[in-house]
């Protein structure tokens, strides 16, 4: 039997991203979410974690920025593969030289429209609905440090923009398009 794909969530917020992408790995033994990296100590997806039986840590920017305590606690848990779900933070070098082409980016929007600072959680769809877009959806990429021209994995489109509260839409979209990344069919939403 194949080995199973060990995967680190990195979160900076609630963790709807996170819950939904532990819920559809669930049972599956293709790959399996085991651990939650935060930087901020008082985000609930903490507490998604401690309910999902996912073990978790956080961390400041100054660890952050030096590694050691990231990739002890990453090598500790045989970490394979990385999925930023709502991580507010650039990826150091260090992680990126770690795990070439084993780290993706969850943008609650179509890139390149409404990326960049400020361009997260609910901000992005509010933004979405203020332009005037007809339509919005999800983007999954590849982190490998090119941030102008970012690898594209998937997307999924045709989401109505006035559709602000997409996270229960979409989090089952962003759990199959994660899942087919990593070889495990999509799931019907």
């Amino acid at each position: 039997m194949d080995k199973t794909i060990r995967i680190a969530l990195f979160a900076s917020g609630s963790g709807t991203n996170v819950e939904n992408i532990a819920n559809y790995f669930n049972g599956k033994t293709t790959a399996k979410p085991v651990c939650v990296l935060c930087n901020k100590p008082d985000a609930f997806v903490l507490e998604r974690a401690k309910r999902l039986n996912l073990d978790s840590m956080t961390f400041n920017r100054a660890e952050f920025n030096d590694g050691k305590k990231i990739m002890e606690y990453l090598g500790k848990h045989d970490i394979d593969f990385i999925v930023l779900a709502g991580f507010l933070w650039l990826v150091p070098e260090y992680l990126i030289n770690k795990y070439p082409g084993r780290i993706v980016n969850i943008h609650p929007a179509l890139l390149p429209k409404f990326g960049g600072k400020g361009m997260y959680g609910m901000h992005v769809h509010e933004a979405v609905k203020q332009s005037g877009e007809n339509e919005t959806g999800i983007t999954i990429h590849l982190i490998d440090g090119n941030l102008i021209k970012p690898l594209l994995f998937g997307s999924t489109r045709g989401l109505p923009a006035v559709l602000v509260l997409v996270s229960v839409v979409v989090g089952g979209r962003i759990a199959g398009l994660v899942g087919m990344l990593l070889g495990i069919p999509a799931m019907t939403v």
